[in-house]
Protein backbone atom coordinates (compact mmCIF):
# COMPACT_ATOMS: atom_id res chain seq x y z
CA UNK A 1 0.00 0.00 0.00
CA UNK A 2 2.67 2.35 0.96
CA UNK A 3 4.31 1.72 -2.70
CA UNK A 4 1.01 2.79 -4.51
CA UNK A 5 0.08 5.96 -1.94
CA UNK A 6 4.06 6.88 -3.38
CA UNK A 7 3.51 6.28 -6.97
CA UNK A 8 0.47 7.95 -6.81
CA UNK A 9 1.29 10.68 -5.54
CA UNK A 10 3.73 11.64 -7.82
CA UNK A 11 1.47 11.23 -10.34
CA UNK A 12 -0.86 13.42 -8.61
CA UNK A 13 1.87 16.08 -8.61
CA UNK A 14 2.47 15.35 -12.21
CA UNK A 15 -1.28 16.15 -13.07
CA UNK A 16 -0.95 19.34 -10.70
CA UNK A 17 1.49 21.01 -12.59
CA UNK A 18 0.22 19.92 -15.75
CA UNK A 19 -3.11 21.47 -14.92
CA UNK A 20 -1.47 24.88 -13.62
CA UNK A 21 0.64 25.00 -17.48
CA UNK A 22 -2.69 24.15 -19.51
CA UNK A 23 -4.59 26.75 -17.73
CA UNK A 24 -1.89 29.63 -17.97
CA UNK A 25 -1.73 28.70 -21.97
CA UNK A 26 -5.54 29.13 -22.07
CA UNK A 27 -6.27 31.98 -20.32
CA UNK A 28 -3.70 33.88 -22.49
CA UNK A 29 -5.46 32.20 -25.70
CA UNK A 30 -8.54 32.91 -24.74
CA UNK A 31 -7.67 36.91 -23.76
CA UNK A 32 -6.63 36.53 -27.37
CA UNK A 33 -9.74 35.01 -28.78
CA UNK A 34 -12.50 37.72 -29.71
CA UNK A 35 -14.77 35.70 -30.67
CA UNK A 36 -14.87 33.37 -27.31
CA UNK A 37 -14.84 29.54 -26.59
CA UNK A 38 -16.48 27.72 -29.57
CA UNK A 39 -19.55 26.75 -27.60
CA UNK A 40 -22.84 28.77 -26.77
CA UNK A 41 -22.95 32.22 -28.56
CA UNK A 42 -19.96 32.16 -29.96
CA UNK A 43 -20.42 29.10 -31.88
CA UNK A 44 -19.15 29.78 -35.77
CA UNK A 45 -22.25 27.76 -37.51
CA UNK A 46 -20.18 26.08 -40.84
CA UNK A 47 -17.19 25.67 -38.92
CA UNK A 48 -15.91 22.36 -37.99
CA UNK A 49 -17.72 19.31 -36.12
CA UNK A 50 -20.46 20.02 -33.72
CA UNK A 51 -22.29 18.37 -31.07
CA UNK A 52 -25.29 18.52 -29.28
CA UNK A 53 -25.49 20.74 -26.19
CA UNK A 54 -27.55 18.23 -24.05
CA UNK A 55 -25.12 15.58 -25.51
CA UNK A 56 -21.52 17.69 -24.76
CA UNK A 57 -22.50 18.59 -20.88
CA UNK A 58 -23.48 14.65 -19.90
CA UNK A 59 -20.47 13.14 -21.54
CA UNK A 60 -17.93 16.00 -20.77
CA UNK A 61 -18.74 16.04 -16.93
CA UNK A 62 -19.54 12.74 -16.57
CA UNK A 63 -15.75 11.62 -15.79
CA UNK A 64 -16.01 13.74 -13.03
CA UNK A 65 -18.67 11.73 -11.18
CA UNK A 66 -17.74 7.88 -12.67
CA UNK A 67 -13.85 8.01 -11.98
CA UNK A 68 -14.49 9.51 -8.01
CA UNK A 69 -16.61 6.33 -7.52
CA UNK A 70 -14.54 3.84 -9.28
CA UNK A 71 -11.64 4.98 -7.06
CA UNK A 72 -13.56 4.60 -3.87
CA UNK A 73 -14.86 0.92 -4.65
CA UNK A 74 -12.29 -0.10 -5.87
CA UNK A 75 -9.58 1.39 -4.27
CA UNK A 76 -8.60 1.10 -0.14
CA UNK A 77 -9.52 4.64 0.28
CA UNK A 78 -7.47 5.07 3.85
CA UNK A 79 -8.59 8.98 4.24
CA UNK A 80 -12.33 8.43 3.15
CA UNK A 81 -12.99 7.28 7.16
CA UNK A 82 -11.74 10.91 7.86
CA UNK A 83 -15.14 13.83 8.03
CA UNK A 84 -13.06 16.48 6.24
CA UNK A 85 -12.58 14.69 3.52
CA UNK A 86 -16.14 12.80 3.31
CA UNK A 87 -17.48 16.72 3.47
CA UNK A 88 -14.94 18.40 0.76
CA UNK A 89 -15.49 14.46 -1.63
CA UNK A 90 -19.42 15.29 -1.27
CA UNK A 91 -19.46 18.70 -2.28
CA UNK A 92 -16.70 17.76 -5.63
CA UNK A 93 -19.60 15.16 -6.32
CA UNK A 94 -22.59 16.97 -5.60
CA UNK A 95 -21.34 19.55 -8.00
CA UNK A 96 -20.75 17.03 -11.16
CA UNK A 97 -23.84 14.97 -10.22
CA UNK A 98 -25.80 18.79 -11.02
CA UNK A 99 -23.50 19.44 -13.93
CA UNK A 100 -23.72 16.15 -15.26
CA UNK A 101 -26.85 14.92 -14.75
CA UNK A 102 -29.67 17.70 -14.29
CA UNK A 103 -28.38 20.47 -15.45
CA UNK A 104 -28.49 18.89 -19.54
CA UNK A 105 -31.95 18.03 -18.84
CA UNK A 106 -32.81 22.09 -18.06
CA UNK A 107 -30.55 23.37 -21.73
CA UNK A 108 -33.23 24.76 -23.69
CA UNK A 109 -32.60 24.78 -27.24
CA UNK A 110 -29.00 24.85 -26.16
CA UNK A 111 -26.31 25.80 -29.26
CA UNK A 112 -23.88 22.89 -30.00
CA UNK A 113 -20.19 22.92 -28.94
CA UNK A 114 -16.94 22.21 -30.99
CA UNK A 115 -15.86 18.83 -31.74
CA UNK A 116 -12.20 20.24 -29.79
CA UNK A 117 -13.76 22.25 -27.49
CA UNK A 118 -16.05 18.75 -26.72
CA UNK A 119 -12.58 16.33 -26.41
CA UNK A 120 -10.62 19.35 -24.33
CA UNK A 121 -13.27 18.92 -21.19
CA UNK A 122 -13.70 15.48 -21.41
CA UNK A 123 -9.91 15.41 -21.15
CA UNK A 124 -10.18 17.70 -18.39
CA UNK A 125 -12.76 16.08 -16.65
CA UNK A 126 -10.78 12.83 -17.08
CA UNK A 127 -7.65 13.76 -15.42
CA UNK A 128 -8.83 16.50 -12.63
CA UNK A 129 -11.67 14.16 -11.27
CA UNK A 130 -8.80 11.57 -10.91
CA UNK A 131 -6.68 14.66 -9.44
CA UNK A 132 -8.94 15.23 -6.71
CA UNK A 133 -11.11 12.22 -5.53
CA UNK A 134 -7.55 10.17 -5.34
CA UNK A 135 -6.21 13.50 -3.39
CA UNK A 136 -8.96 13.54 -1.34
CA UNK A 137 -9.81 9.32 -0.43
CA UNK A 138 -5.33 8.40 -0.47
CA UNK A 139 -3.50 11.65 0.84
CA UNK A 140 -5.42 14.70 2.19
CA UNK A 141 -4.69 14.88 5.66
CA UNK A 142 -6.37 17.44 7.77
CA UNK A 143 -5.37 16.85 11.21
CA UNK A 144 -7.51 15.83 14.26
CA UNK A 145 -8.39 19.80 15.08
CA UNK A 146 -9.79 20.58 11.52
CA UNK A 147 -13.55 21.36 13.70
CA UNK A 148 -11.52 23.97 15.07
CA UNK A 149 -9.96 25.81 11.92
CA UNK A 150 -12.51 28.41 10.59
CA UNK A 151 -11.04 28.34 7.01
CA UNK A 152 -12.22 24.96 6.65
CA UNK A 153 -16.06 26.53 7.35
CA UNK A 154 -15.27 29.73 5.76
CA UNK A 155 -14.73 27.53 2.47
CA UNK A 156 -17.48 25.85 2.79
CA UNK A 157 -19.95 28.64 3.14
CA UNK A 158 -18.31 30.15 0.20
CA UNK A 159 -18.36 26.43 -1.77
CA UNK A 160 -22.23 26.83 -0.97
CA UNK A 161 -22.93 30.50 -1.76
CA UNK A 162 -20.97 29.70 -4.86
CA UNK A 163 -23.19 26.89 -6.06
CA UNK A 164 -26.16 28.59 -5.14
CA UNK A 165 -25.25 31.81 -7.57
CA UNK A 166 -24.35 29.64 -10.21
CA UNK A 167 -27.34 27.46 -9.69
CA UNK A 168 -29.56 30.33 -9.66
CA UNK A 169 -28.06 32.19 -13.01
CA UNK A 170 -28.37 29.58 -15.09
CA UNK A 171 -31.96 29.59 -13.92
CA UNK A 172 -32.32 33.07 -14.93
CA UNK A 173 -30.66 32.71 -18.16
CA UNK A 174 -32.82 29.48 -19.35
CA UNK A 175 -36.13 31.70 -18.21
CA UNK A 176 -35.45 34.61 -20.25
CA UNK A 177 -37.09 34.12 -23.37
CA UNK A 178 -40.70 32.91 -23.45
CA UNK A 179 -41.55 29.25 -25.39
CA UNK A 180 -41.72 30.46 -28.81
CA UNK A 181 -39.35 33.53 -28.37
CA UNK A 182 -35.58 33.50 -30.15
CA UNK A 183 -32.78 36.18 -29.99
CA UNK A 184 -31.16 37.17 -26.39
CA UNK A 185 -32.27 39.16 -23.60
CA UNK A 186 -30.76 40.93 -21.16
CA UNK A 187 -30.68 38.88 -17.87
CA UNK A 188 -31.69 40.87 -14.37
CA UNK A 189 -31.88 39.41 -11.08
CA UNK A 190 -29.67 37.77 -8.49
CA UNK A 191 -25.69 38.45 -9.18
CA UNK A 192 -26.47 39.87 -12.37
CA UNK A 193 -27.92 43.31 -11.01
CA UNK A 194 -23.91 43.28 -10.54
CA UNK A 195 -22.22 41.45 -12.96
CA UNK A 196 -22.69 40.41 -16.87
CA UNK A 197 -20.76 37.09 -15.33
CA UNK A 198 -22.75 35.69 -12.40
CA UNK A 199 -22.96 31.78 -13.77
CA UNK A 200 -19.06 32.34 -14.07
CA UNK A 201 -18.61 34.31 -10.65
CA UNK A 202 -20.93 31.52 -8.98
CA UNK A 203 -18.50 28.52 -10.65
CA UNK A 204 -15.53 30.69 -9.43
CA UNK A 205 -16.53 31.18 -5.79
CA UNK A 206 -17.46 27.29 -5.87
CA UNK A 207 -13.79 26.16 -5.95
CA UNK A 208 -12.36 28.87 -4.70
CA UNK A 209 -14.05 27.90 -1.51
CA UNK A 210 -13.14 23.90 -1.95
CA UNK A 211 -9.50 25.19 -2.67
CA UNK A 212 -9.80 27.37 0.73
CA UNK A 213 -11.77 24.54 2.74
CA UNK A 214 -9.08 21.82 1.13
CA UNK A 215 -5.65 24.19 0.96
CA UNK A 216 -3.83 21.42 -0.85
CA UNK A 217 -1.93 21.94 -4.55
CA UNK A 218 -4.27 20.02 -6.31
CA UNK A 219 -7.25 22.33 -5.46
CA UNK A 220 -5.69 25.35 -5.79
CA UNK A 221 -5.35 24.21 -9.45
CA UNK A 222 -8.62 23.24 -10.09
CA UNK A 223 -9.61 26.72 -8.56
CA UNK A 224 -6.23 28.20 -10.87
CA UNK A 225 -7.90 26.03 -13.97
CA UNK A 226 -11.56 27.07 -13.38
CA UNK A 227 -10.93 30.66 -13.15
CA UNK A 228 -8.24 30.67 -16.05
CA UNK A 229 -11.15 28.96 -18.35
CA UNK A 230 -14.36 30.87 -17.55
CA UNK A 231 -13.53 34.32 -16.56
CA UNK A 232 -11.68 35.25 -19.96
CA UNK A 233 -15.45 34.06 -20.99
CA UNK A 234 -17.09 36.53 -18.76
CA UNK A 235 -15.27 39.57 -20.05
CA UNK A 236 -16.25 38.42 -23.44
CA UNK A 237 -20.01 38.48 -22.36
CA UNK A 238 -19.74 41.84 -20.72
CA UNK A 239 -18.37 43.11 -23.74
CA UNK A 240 -20.72 41.69 -26.16
CA UNK A 241 -23.64 42.65 -23.91
CA UNK A 242 -22.39 46.22 -24.54
CA UNK A 243 -22.39 45.68 -28.08
CA UNK A 244 -25.42 44.59 -28.55
CA UNK A 245 -28.07 46.55 -26.20
CA UNK A 246 -27.70 50.53 -25.70
CA UNK A 247 -29.65 50.04 -23.05
CA UNK A 248 -27.31 47.84 -21.26
CA UNK A 249 -26.73 48.97 -17.24
CA UNK A 250 -23.79 50.98 -17.13
CA UNK A 251 -23.01 50.19 -13.56
CA UNK A 252 -22.92 46.73 -14.30
CA UNK A 253 -19.48 44.64 -14.18
CA UNK A 254 -18.02 41.82 -15.52
CA UNK A 255 -17.43 39.16 -13.19
CA UNK A 256 -16.30 40.95 -9.74
CA UNK A 257 -19.77 43.10 -8.58
CA UNK A 258 -18.61 46.90 -7.98
CA UNK A 259 -15.10 46.41 -8.99
CA UNK A 260 -14.02 44.62 -12.23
Amino acid sequence: MEKYLESDIHTLNTITYSIFGFSGFVAISQFFQTSGASYGRYVRSGYGCYINSRLAWFVWELPSIVIPIVLFVFTNSPRIGETPNRILFGCFMLHYIHRSLIYPLLIRGGKPASLLTFVFAVLFCVFNGYLQAAYLLHHADFGEEWHRDPIFFLGLFIFFFGLFVNIQSDHILRTLRNPGETGYKIPRGGMFTYISGANFFGEIMEWFGFALANGTLPAIAFFFSTTASIAPRAFQHHRWYKEKFEDYPKERKALIPLVL
